[in-house]
């Protein structure tokens, strides 16, 4: 047998080939990343060999469940049997189908057993719209490799006759284009003695092969299950990746700082102005201190401010400066020191802005607030891309930065290392999308049910759900929760680290954490709630969810769903809404932010012709603990800001009578999920008072609870069709809010852009009809709405 002719480490670097792509990330950076950029040499080598063990395998990649991967003695191992556990190359993707290149990995079976699901490469991983990140969630492709005694191109098969478990075996492909149709070899080789063992080539349409490059530990074995009853693993070294077809980004890495978060709060105390900043990594090697340092731009020089340790469960360090000087933008960065294993030391930059304090401007200040991102739409290109032109002061995302179904995989809910690495990698993708916006904005961050891994929240103060509950399979129908502690407190830190600290820093039953507070900037108040933690749940009045009272008229308002015991915000979060109303140092106006309306502003659900009486999801139950809410906070004049039901709404609180009480604008959803619509006309709802533009489905009504709301504007979906990801969420009715606090004014301007929106034009379409709106914070006037 004859000697592995190429493409080796040693004769790459002798052809001036291999240029090893490091950890550190390709953000907008002063240092010299010229030794990342090696578009010119059209080569991608791992760098695991000079890597500590760890859990995240490197900015480069993507892992296939992260929480089924590991570094582990220089090589990138899989942890679990199941199939389809990939790791994707993220700075290198084939783009020139018509140019040759060759690939080769060492592949190595850990696990041996009778139910193997093969290893090796699959080439065109592409999503709808191609964008690498969306890439890295698709399952199919041109699969290449071995599985038991076959080697395999595609659907064509070669017997072999050497065995996976023997020794480590190098895997080395070629593809030689030629008018549209590509020429695969692989060639398989004993990694260490350099045999060639065995041959196969098959044509395939060259086309097929762009998109994303990716090694994948079992093809055939089904996704869903972690571990195959005698399955296979294995794991993967000395990857190289060579030729004019391949792309080289290495502004795409992800890592080891994937993003950062802050808020510059005017503290109204002697700390001033008082900066709180998280930066957030992959799980690093935990055998050794790692440490973030922040430094900021002065006179020309770096000058650090702070060192800080990472927490290594929820894998972020959190800053907090205070007599910070806002008024002048100032320039940071965000250092890591990777030690390597040959005792070098690889430094990762992270840079961003501390943007003024806009009251020190005179301007309005913007607000971009936005929610709910389910990810058939990842990775949100069109509302990102609008935030980069919106350029706001200040972001606000209201809850559900993940869901369940992010990235496959299913939920893990036990053991609680792996619960947290499941949701830390679903967050991730939060990260990933929106991550260059939030480096240069102050940013509030709420986590909602499906951050916790739950379909509704009623947290009863932090009990534990019922095995009752728990067994019935469903996460949507009953208080407490379901997840550990340890996870939901992860999911509080990653989330509100970076917020000012709690008001009250008693932690709520079994030592869940609170989040509670106000935050101050640009003359506007923030008070920042739960309006979950410590909901009641139905189950105390008998209410069986999506069941209760469904056979009811729509008209009758049921009194035995309401009870004056039962909770919405709770007595704590009630005290501090009542002093935060009365407190007005420091500003001129007032914003409540939460995860959901007050209202039961939904009348079908998840189809147009499917009448749900009662949403008990909503803020607006339970009744009277809703009113006792919007009586405090009424006197405080506040706009209401918030997300989660997947539809944007514009309405006015009323108790007493209506339009007694606060506006609030509920943002439609980033990627609308689950639909609703609010369209009380066709069954008949009683209504007054109809706002001028005369639009459908807006006025005065009771809802289904018998609350009080005026809805002045309603963003109702379609039943969506579409197949392209940002089509279909144009049509569930996607999209974002921005709300203008002019201060001097005292005005809020409400806007509602659909997901596809251009904010470079002025066209009306760009928005929701009945919008944009104009609130005065004094009585009840409205102008300036689009019909």
């Amino acid at each position: 047998m004859s000697k592995q002719p190429r493409l080796t480490r040693r004769n790459a670097i002798k052809l001036g080939l291999a240029g090893a792509l490091t950890s550190s990330i390709g953000c907008q950076s002063t240092k010299d990343d010229s030794k990342h950029q090696n578009s010119a040499q059209k080569t991608l080598s791992s760098n695991w060999g000079n890597s500590k063990d760890r859990i995240w395998i490197g900015a480069e990649y993507w892992a296939n469940p992260m929480e089924d991967w590991q570094l582990q003695d220089g090589k990138a191992q899989c942890l679990s049997s199941g199939g389809n556990r990939s790791l994707h190359s993220l700075t290198t993707q084939l783009r020139d189908p018509n140019s040759p290149f060759e690939l080769s990995v060492d592949v190595e079976q850990i696990q041996t057993g009778t139910n193997d699901g093969g290893v090796g490469i699959r080439l065109g991983a592409s999503s709808d719209i191609d964008d690498y990140r969306a890439n890295c969630f698709i399952h199919k492709g041109i699969d290449i490799g071995l599985c038991k005694k076959q080697m395999f191109i595609g659907r064509k098969r070669v017997n072999a006759n050497f065995p996976l478990s023997s020794t480590p075996l190098k895997l080395h492909l070629s593809g030689q284009p030629k008018q549209g149709v590509c020429l695969l070899v692989l060639t398989v080789y004993d990694a260490t003695t350099q045999e060639r063992l065995a041959t196969m080539s098959h044509h395939v349409e060259a086309q097929s092969l762009t998109g994303n490059v990716a090694l994948v530990s079992n093809f055939a074995n089904s996704t869903d299950k972690p571990n195959i009853p005698q399955g296979c693993r294995y794991q993967f070294s000395d990857w190289l990746i060579s030729g004019d077809a391949f792309s080289h980004q290495a502004s795409q890495r992800f890592g080891p700082i994937l993003w950062a978060m802050y808020t510059l709060n005017d503290s109204q105390t002697e700390n001033g102005h008082s900066l709180r900043m998280s930066a957030l990594t992959g799980p690093l090697n935990i055998d050794e201190p790692q440490r973030i340092t922040l430094q900021v731009l002065q006179d020309g020089r770096w000058q650090t401010l702070a060192e800080e340790p990472l927490d290594q469960q929820a894998w972020l360090a959190t800053f907090t400066i205070n007599n910070w000087p806002a008024r002048r933008d100032v320039r940071y960065r965000l250092l890591y020191n990777e030690l390597m294993r040959d005792g070098g030391i690889e430094v990762d930059e992270f840079e961003g802005t501390i943007k003024a304090d806009p009251k020190y401007s005179g301007r309005p200040l913007t607000l971009a607030a936005l929610t709910c991102q389910n990810d058939y739409a990842f990775p949100y290109a069109p509302v990102a891309n609008n935030l980069g032109i919106l350029d706001p002061d200040m972001l606000y995302f209201s809850g559900d930065q993940l869901y369940e179904n992010h990235g496959g995989y299913g939920v893990v809910y036990q053991p609680t290392d792996k619960s947290i690495l499941n949701y830390l990698r679903k967050y991730y993708q939060f990260g990933w999308a929106f991550r260059e916006s939030m480096r240069h904005a102050p940013t509030v961050v709420l986590p909602d049910d499906h951050d916790v891994f739950q379909g509704n929240l009623w947290g009863n103060g932090g009990e534990v759900m019922s095995n009752v509950a728990v067994a019935s399979g469903r996460t949507d129908n009953a208080g407490g929760y379901i997840a550990n502690v340890a996870m939901i407190n992860t999911v509080h830190k990653t989330h509100t680290a970076h917020h000012p600290l709690p008001y009250d820093k008693q932690a709520s039953l079994r030592d869940i954490s609170v989040y509670f507070t106000d935050l101050i900037y640009g003359n506007v108040s923030f008070a920042i709630i739960a309006d979950r933690q410590w909901k009641s749940g139905p189950e105390l009045l008998n209410i069986k969810v999506g069941v209760s009272g469904e056979n009811e008229p729509p008209t009758l308002i049921n009194p035995d769903f309401d009870h004056p015991d039962l909770q919405l915000l709770g007595a704590r979060q009630e005290q501090f809404l009542a002093s935060w109303g009365a407190d007005w140092r420091g500003h001129k106006l007032k914003a409540v932010l939460s995860q959901t309306v007050f209202s039961g502003i939904s009348t079908h659900q998840p189809r147009p012709d499917r009448y749900l009486k009662y949403d008990f999801d909503c803020s607006g139950w339970p009744a009277t603990a809703r009113n006792r809410a919007i009586d405090i906070m009424r006197d405080s004049k506040a706009l209401h800001i918030c997300g989660d039901t997947h539809l944007g709404s514009l309405s006015q609180y009323g108790v007493h009578q209506q339009r007694d009480s606060n506006w609030v604008f509920c943002t439609p959803a980033i990627a609308a999920g689950w639909p609703r619509w609010w369209i009380p006309d066709s069954i008949g709802l009683p209504h007054s008072n109809r706002p001028d533009h005369n639009l459908a489905n807006t006025g005065e009504y009771l809802d289904a609870f018998g609350n009080k709301m005026y809805v002045y504007a309603v963003a109702n979906p379609i039943a969506a069709t579409a197949s392209n990801r940002y089509l279909k969420a144009q049509q569930k009715g996607s999209g974002f809010g921005v709300i203008r606090f002019n201060t001097e004014e005292k005005t809020y301007q409400i806007e509602a852009y659909r997901f596809l929106a251009n904010l470079l034009s002025n066209d009306d379409s760009n928005q929701f009809a009945g919008w944009p709106v104009t609130i005065a914070q004094q009585g009840n006037q409205v102008n300036g709405s689009r019909s």
